[in-house]
Order: structure tokens, then C-alpha cells, then sequence
């Protein structure tokens, strides 16, 4: 029987069924730590740099092990790919008969019923070629995913019209039943023997078990999450509580459609449904112009805040009463009365909220969208609730990213998910980033919070785009920054110029690849999860360290909770986040064995503060040069070559 390091060997399959394939000491010990974790039902933290292949090496042995695995990654798009060009590679590789499967949450299917009310109920004629375009989608589509229809926007007014939510599905009581999407997805990933899902998906199930009320997710042997690094922050959206203008709005508008269809003689529905949606806009008008995102008490007695809270409460009791005797006319009002007592009891809870300091272990706070808004109470530290998940599910939990460790340590990962006995295990990359890479950290520039910092960023960034042939990635950690970068660069340079906003992430990258010599200026998206491959790409720009803004009022309370405690939460909490996040943004240099390039680091408190040094040592071995001509004369070799 060969272990997983044979089988991605020399003498394994590899070679022969995958073109390119190269083995690596790395990725080989990878695979047989994740087989031993497996087999030990252990824990297993891995990161695992840029080029060691990572996915083989926990795909291997959990397809080789036989067990039952659930892996999970950070995004759907990094989940379609998994599944669909990662699995099938492996399993062919390996001649493993497993049967796969893929699924997401329920907001991805296709709702049949819905999709009948959509019908039915839709009045925006603008809207009218969209819905028929879905129509005709659903009549061909086998899993319903919404993914398959790319020609309509994710943020599109109509997915929610045709999509189901954990608030507004029927479930048994659906009369479509026999064509939901969500449960075939459901029963083929309970038949499965691995099961691609994503980190949402996965802490949906945790606070759905917490609550309860079932699970989404089937029992497994082992738990493989990828793109770990994003868990701690993803983690607080889902062992919290948040009460939402979209949670409101959306069940006004289904009362007033159950109304309609159920209840027609019982008016005083629809009139509390349309106070509802009032009081709603009004509260959001109370707030104020513009987005924000700060604490409750900030606005907590401010008087027309406080005004529409009131008013928001007694529509939110009247729409309650009214559902409450008209629930037994029939399965859609009943639901709707099981939302109005969740929102009902939520919206007492916001009101009351939390200690101001987050002393009792949560931080109330709220944030506001163009025409949206969100109260929530989100806990201090979710590292006992996930550690209590992870001891209530006995499997193998194995954690890796390319991005865990601060210098060697994990320190900082463990305690935020409050991982104490797990194993751990750092892999640097095979790549040769000496010789194929150098930082330059330009001299000179100004403190980062100088009003001409970004000018001087770009000074600075110029000659080398030039040098480059432009192909060069520019990453901000405001899009302030970004917008003033793009109309510097507009003024001074004729570059294809691909700014973020313009169009989705993906379609820009697309137009990256393709435009042979463009620039690409993004902000904390473009940080993570491109792959820009060969000489498209061989110049990134960090304009600074992506220090999380200290004005996040999830921050802030964090902030006084370690200092409460004696901790120190600029050297335990923010610097090892900031060089996490740094380490993803460098990483966009070099993705492949024959990949060059220059990675420009701003800031100057990377030379200038004893904490740059952390952040330097972070990163992969590359020469540091501080002499623009240097990488100049690197840049304008590789233009030329």
C-alpha cells in the first residue's frame, strides 16, 4: 500500500496523468501529516507557502483514506474550482471511484416555489427579461445553481425573489418539494464520500446546531478547511445576532404576497405590513446620510434614532399580531409568523444591547448601506465557541493556508480559534524567491498619514511601471487611496489603466491576463485569491501596512477588552493580522517555479518602526534593496528577456 508522499512522488501516478506535475518534498510531507491527522482523528494546523500544493496534499490522503471528509474553502468561486478542476484531477490521478459532491448554501439554489410567486407577483417591468431569462434557465438546469447564469449580477434585485432563505422556506410544506434544489444537494452530499462546501456555509451549521434546530452539513470523518486564515474573521457573523432592514423588508413583502393569496379578507395584514416597511426606511433615514459602521451607543439616545426605534418596535408587535391568528391559513403565513416572533424577540435584544465596552462578552454595534442598515451584537472572542464546536464534532480538523503563521509561530492563530492542542506544521514555498524576486523599499516617502502620501507613493511608482511595461499589480488599504491613485495615474501616464469598482473582480483579472501590460489598482479583494500567472504580472505595489482601521467598533472593543486584561493588543492582535494580510497581498507576485518579479513596500514604518522587522520576517527570503536603480535594472531586464 503506498502512502500519500509515494503516491505524489516520483514514481507515483502524477507524473504520468497530470501534465506539468513536478513532486515536492513539501507537498509530500503535507499529505502524510494530513493522512496521520486523519487516522488519528487529530488536529493539524499547516501552512503551507505559496507553490508547495496544497490542495493535492490533503486531497490525496483523504481520498485515500477511505473517511468520510468535508473540506471547506474560503470563497464560491475557490469552491467551483475545487470541486470542479481539483477533485477530478486527483481522483483520476489516483483511479478512486469516490463519489464527490458540491454543496453551498441555500441562498445559491434555485427556489421552484419562489420562482412561481416571483412570477406571479412581479411588478417592475424592468426587471421582466431577467425573470425570463431564469425561466428559461430553470427549465434546463440539473443542480439549480445560481452560478450558471452569469449574465445576470450577483447583487441583482431578483435573486432574493427566487432563492429561499433559512427564514422563508416552506420545507416540508413546500408544495415544490420534489424539485428543491437545496434538499438534491442536500441528499447527495449525505451519499458522498467527500464534499466540497465553504467557510459560511460551515459556521451556518455550527449556529444552526447551537440553536437546536438540525444541522446542514453531514457527519464526517474529517474536516479539511482551506484558506484558514479567514475562519477568525468570518466566524463572529455567524455566533452573534443580527437584526437587518433586508430580514424586515423581506417579510413585509412576503406577508403582503401570503396575504394576498391566504388571507384576503384580514386587511389588517397587509396595512401592518406596508407600516412595517415604513418604519424601516424611516429608521434608516434616522441614522443619516452616507455608510458607516460604528458603535451602538454612538447614536443609542440620539432622539430620532430613538423616536424611530420606537415606532419600528410597535409595527414590528402590530405585524406579529395580525400574523398571529391568520397562521393556520396556511403554510406561508405560518412561516411568516415564525419570522415575526424571531424578529420580534430580536429586536428586543438589540434594543437592550450590551454593555458598552463589550464587558459582558459582546460588542453591539451597527452599520448603514446606501438604502440598508444592520444592528448587531457580535461576541469579544468567538475562540471558546469554535473550540466547543471542534471538540462536539470527533473527526480530524486540519487547518492550512498559505498565510497562518506569524514569523515560524502559529501563537496567534491557535489562540483566536482557541486551538491549544493541535499540531502544527510550517512549510516554506519551493519556489526560488531569491533569485527570482527582490523587495524594494523605496526611501524618502512621507509618514503614511501625510496628506501626500499617495502622490508620492506614485512618484515613486512610475518610473518603475515604465521600467515594467506597466503588467503590475497596485494594492491599497483604503479605497480612498485607490480612487486618487487611478486619477494620478490617469493625469500622468497612458496606461490600460483596470480599476476596481468598474467591473467584477474576475472580469478584471480576466482583462489583466489578456491586455498583456496593463495595471491593476484594487483594494482588500484583490489582496487574496488572484492567481495571475507568468510575465502578465511581474510587479506589485503595496502602498501600506493593512493595519485594520481602528475606527471598526468590532476593533475597538476588542482593543479595551485586551487592555482590560492586561494584554497588549497592538503586539498580540493587530501587527500579527497586519502581517497576515500582508503576507496575502505579497503572495500575488510570484504563483508559479518560473515567475519574476519586484514587490514594492511602501511604507516607511517598515524601515523606521522595530515592529517592520516582524513583517520582513515574514515573508518569503527575497534580496531587500532600497536603491531604485537596482529594481529598475531588475524590472527592465525581465522586459527585456
Amino acid at each position: 500500500m503506498f502512502s500519500p508522499s509515494e503516491v505524489l512522488g516520483d514514481d507515483g501516478p502524477f507524473r504520468e496523468h497530470i501534465d506539468g506535475f513536478a513532486p515536492r518534498i513539501q507537498q509530500q510531507q503535507m499529505a502524510d501529516a494530513v493522512a496521520r491527522a486523519i487516522a488519528s482523528q487529530g488536529r493539524l494546523i499547516c501552512e503551507a507557502g505559496t507553490g508547495v500544493g496544497k490542495t493535492f496534499a490533503y486531497l490525496v490522503p483523504a481520498l485515500m483514506s477511505g473517511r468520510k471528509t468535508i473540506v471547506s474553502t474560503g470563497t464560491k468561486n475557490l469552491q467551483d474550482q475545487l470541486f470542479s478542476k481539483d477533485v477530478p484531477l486527483v481522483r483520476n490521478a489516483l483511479g478512486s471511484g469516490a463519489r464527490t459532491a458540491l454543496l453551498k448554501g441555500r441562498s445559491n439554489y434555485l427556489c421552484p416555489q419562489r420562482l412561481e410567486l416571483a412570477e406571479e407577483q412581479l411588478e417592475s417591468i424592468s426587471l421582466r427579461p431577467s425573470l425570463n431569462m431564469i425561466r428559461n434557465w430553470s427549465k434546463r438546469t440539473r443542480r439549480g445553481d445560481v452560478a450558471e447564469i452569469t449574465d445576470l449580477p450577483e447583487d441583482s434585485p431578483l435573486w432574493p425573489l427566487v432563492t429561499s432563505t433559512a427564514d422563508n422556506c416552506l420545507g416540508t410544506e413546500c408544495p415544490k418539494i420534489e424539485d428543491c434544489y437545496v434538499l438534491q444537494a442536500r441528499r447527495e452530499a449525505q451519499a458522498a464520500d467527500l464534499v466540497v462546501i465553504n467557510h459560511h456555509l460551515l459556521f451556518a451549521d455550527m449556529a444552526l446546531k447551537a440553536d437546536g434546530f438540525g444541522e446542514l452539513l453531514p457527519e464526517c470523518d474529517a474536516l479539511i478547511l482551506d484558506e484558514a486564515h479567514q475562519l477568525a474573521e468570518i466566524a463572529p457573523q455567524f455566533f452573534g445576532q443580527t437584526l437587518s432592514s433586508r430580514q424586515m423588508l423581506d417579510l413585509a413583502r412576503d406577508s403582503i404576497a401570503e396575504h394576498y393569496k391566504e388571507a384576503g379578507d384580514m386587511p389588517g395584514i397587509l396595512e401592518a405590513a406596508d407600516e412595517l416597511e415604513k418604519a424601516v426606511r424611516d429608521l434608516r433615514l434616522a441614522f443619516g446620510t452616507g455608510t458607516t459602521r460604528a458603535p451602538w451607543r454612538q447614536i443609542a439616545r440620539r432622539q430620532e434614532v430613538v423616536a424611530a426605534m420606537d415606532i419600528l418596535g410597535d409595527a414590528i408587535d402590530e405585524l406579529h399580531a395580525q400574523l398571529e391568528p391568520a397562521a393556520s391559513r396556511g403554510k406561508g403565513l405560518e412561516s411568516c409568523f415564525r419570522r415575526a416572533e424571531t424578529i420580534k424577540a430580536r429586536f428586543k435584544l438589540m434594543k437592550v444591547g450590551a454593555q458598552p465596552d463589550g464587558a459582558d462578552g459582546y460588542i453591539h454595534w451597527y452599520e448603514t448601506y446606501t438604502r440598508a442598515f444592520s444592528i448587531s451584537l457580535t461576541p469579544l472572542d468567538v475562540a471558546p465557541i469554535f473550540a466547543g464546536h471542534v471538540e462536539a464534532r470527533p473527526c480530524a480538523w486540519v487547518f492550512t493556508s498559505a498565510t497562518l503563521a506569524v514569523g515560524e509561530g502559529f501563537a496567534h492563530f491557535s489562540r483566536q480559534l482557541g486551538l491549544d492542542d493541535a499540531e502544527t506544521l510550517h512549510l516554506d514555498s519551493p519556489f526560488d524567491y531569491e533569485s527570482n524576486a527582490l523587495i524594494y523599499l523605496p526611501p524618502g516617502l512621507p509618514e503614511p498619514n501625510d496628506f501626500r502620501y499617495t502622490e508620492k507613493v506614485i512618484d515613486v511608482v512610475l518610473p518603475l511601471l515604465y521600467a515594467n511595461r506597466g503588467r503590475a499589480f497596485l494594492l491599497f488599504t483604503s479605497h480612498r487611496a485607490l480612487q486618487q491613485a487611478a486619477e494620478l495615474l490617469m493625469r500622468k501616464s497612458e496606461f490600460n489603466l483596470l480599476v476596481q469598482g468598474e467591473a467584477p473582480r474576475d472580469e478584471l483579472v480576466r482583462r489583466f491576463r489578456d491586455g498583456g501590460h496593463s495595471v491593476l489598482l484594487g483594494a482588500a479583494s484583490f489582496w487574496e485569491g488572484v492567481d495571475v500567472r507568468g510575465d502578465a504580472l511581474t510587479l506589485v505595489v503595496i502602498d501600506k501596512l493593512p493595519f485594520a482601521s481602528p475606527g471598526d467598533p468590532v476593533l475597538q472593543a476588542r482593543i479595551e477588552a485586551m487592555r482590560r486584561n492586561g494584554g497588549n493588543p497592538f503586539m498580540d492582535h493587530q501587527l500579527p493580522n497586519a502581517v497576515i494580510a500582508l503576507k496575502q497581498g505579497a503572495g500575488r507576485l510570484i504563483r508559479d517555479v518560473d515567475d519574476h518579479g519586484v514587490l514594492v513596500l511602501c511604507d516607511p514604518r517598515l524601515s523606521g518602526k522595530p515592529y517592520g522587522r516582524v513583517f520582513l520576517d515574514s515573508l518569503p527570503a527575497m534580496p531587500r534593496v532600497r536603491e531604485a536603480s537596482i529594481a529598475l535594472g531588475f524590472l527592465a531586464d525581465l522586459s527585456v528577456s
